[in-house]
């Protein structure tokens, strides 16, 4: 048995109980931090709150040798952790179905999403969000500072009156998912970067969703670039047409500037 199990946003406290449970039962545990983590622990903790030993697998160890995780989970009950919600990532996708593949059988426990909390944080209905985007480092994809493809998803969903959620890219170079080698971009830097394109639009950074002191800040682009959002992980919201209550929302739970929320 191979279950996949998402950690929820923060810290060795953020899973659910239904998760806690797989993970007492398991024979063994796996974990990848690259697609994402946790920035209110670390594995030391996760291992000691939790009674369990993990074994972190990189990138490489995941997509292109995964055989270890298979090997066990053919006759072990196993859990695969990630941070999040798990299946939210292709890799964790694919992995599941390699395992269908084996003849393995597979469970999903779901954690808290930073999609649901983007959602949950601003005020902004989840329903009302269209195609989400990764704004990656310009070092990442060689190009200029923001990808045609984010410019090109982001302008269809305002032409839909809907909002788009931003990812922020993260390099991790270790396989371990500690500090060491990690990167993370920043909302003020990524409010800097789509201010090129726009910098008048409305925006709204969140920062540490999950965490006992999230912060959320709503303003023009140009505006959230001279920010600074404390540490990590941050994302950013660019709001599409806005519900009433969506405006009263962001002026009341992220001080939006009243002349930027005025709802359609």
């Amino acid at each position: 048995m191979l279950t996949f199990v998402g950690l929820g946003l923060y810290d060795e406290r953020s899973i659910t109980v239904e998760g806690q449970d797989a993970l007492r039962a398991a024979d063994r545990v796996f974990a990848e931090f690259y697609t994402s983590r946790l920035v209110g622990t670390t594995v030391e903790n996760l291992e000691r709150h939790h009674g369990i030993d993990i074994e972190v697998r990189d990138r490489a160890g995941v997509e292109q040798h995964p055989d270890p995780i298979l090997d066990a989970a053919e006759s072990e009950d196993v859990v695969f952790l990630t941070a999040g919600d798990t299946m939210i990532s292709t890799t964790h996708v694919d992995l599941r179905l390699r395992a269908v593949e084996r003849g393995i059988d597979t469970r999903v426990v779901h954690g808290v999403s930073a999609a649901q909390a983007a959602s949950g944080l601003t005020g902004l209905q989840n329903y009302r969000f269209g195609k989400a985007v990764t704004l990656p480092f310009p070092r990442a994809h060689g190009g200029g500072d923001v990808p045609a493809s984010v410019v090109e998803s982001v302008e269809a969903n305002r032409d839909r009156g809907l909002h788009t959620l931003v990812y922020l890219d993260i390099k991790v170079d270790d396989g371990r998912g500690d500090d060491a080698g990690e990167t993370y971009m920043t909302a003020d830097v990524a409010a800097g970067l789509l201010a090129t394109a726009w910098p008048d639009r409305l925006a709204v950074a969140v920062a540490r969703a999950g965490s006992p002191d999230p912060v959320v800040v709503a303003d023009r682009l140009s505006a959230l670039a001279t920010h600074e959002f404390g540490d990590p992980l941050h994302l950013l919201v660019l709001p599409g047409d806005l519900h009433h209550v969506e405006a009263d929302a962001l002026r009341t739970l992220a001080g939006a500037p009243a002349d930027l929320v005025d709802p359609v």
